[in-house]
């Protein structure tokens, strides 16, 4: 189920509310813009009406996955939906749960990349979606009692200029889908990654991931919470989905929070 309000501050702060209130999981607030709109560490997420704010409830059970690999799920489900508009700019407007629907090998099989002509898109840990290098999308989980909250925002019409990072739409790479028929369409995509995350586990998540992360190898700088910024190579994720970062004296540091830049 989802829900649509013309404006609120946050959905993810709405949906900790509704989840307090024993919203069931799998119901999604989406909002056509945001007043406060947020990022991780606190970040301002810019919200004009055009782009996708949503979030959805998860309630966490005994037996599941680590609850911060949620963050893998929502990222591999985004980037499945993004790979279909962008392979169907020819009639975006339903583009996402038709394709999803006759053919949901396609998406999940296809190459990592290019997306689209030209374009190379990329998932970056720990929950960015980027399209020749720029940041399309983020992801934000936040945690109470059992439920957790996976905020996604998405640029589809518009992008910042104003971010310490290079920011990019859809629309910059041809894809103009509408809102609502984008929020189908990833909310069907989440369930689906989410009962493979319930039901076998974080391992094919993790292999997913990977398929669809900048190659093993990437030079990255990993910015630690304390300050602290560490360059080195990708090596992958570990067994609980946290970051490799292969060192230039031949060892490895395996970082559990952070954010990490290409170089």
């Amino acid at each position: 189920m989802i829900r649509t309000v013309a404006e609120t501050g946050s959905t993810n702060a709405d949906m900790l509310l509704l989840a307090a209130a024993g919203a069931e999981e799998g119901l999604w607030l989406r909002a056509e813009r945001q007043s406060g709109g947020r990022g991780r560490q606190g970040r301002v997420w810019a919200s004009p009406v055009g782009n996708f704010y949503g979030s959805t409830v998860v309630r966490v059970r005994a037996g599941d996955p680590a609850a911060a690999t949620l963050a893998l799920v929502a990222a591999i489900a985004l980037e499945e939906v993004v790979r279909v508009y962008l392979t169907n700019t020819v009639a975006p407007a339903k583009a996402g749960a038709a394709a999803l629907g006759r053919a949901p090998a396609g998406a999940r099989d296809a190459p990592a990349a290019p997306a689209s002509a030209g374009a190379t898109m990329w998932i970056k840990w720990p929950n960015d979606l980027l399209l020749d290098g720029a940041k399309l999308s983020g992801i934000l989980l936040e945690r109470s009692g059992d439920a957790v909250i996976v905020g996604i925002g998405v640029n589809l019409a518009h992008h910042p200029d104003d971010t310490d990072r290079l920011a990019t739409s859809l629309a910059d790479h041809g894809a103009t889908p509408d809102p609502a028929d984008f929020a189908e369409t990833l909310a069907e995509a989440f369930a689906r990654w989410l009962a493979i995350w319930r039901g076998q586990g974080l391992a094919p998540i993790r292999t997913r991931w990977l398929e669809r992360a900048h190659p093993v190898g990437t030079a990255l700088t990993a910015r630690l919470p304390d300050g602290q910024a560490i360059d080195g190579l990708f090596g992958g994720l570990d067994g609980d989905g946290a970051l490799i970062l292969r060192l230039a004296d031949g060892g490895s540091r395996v970082i559990h929070a952070g954010d990490v830049f290409l170089i």
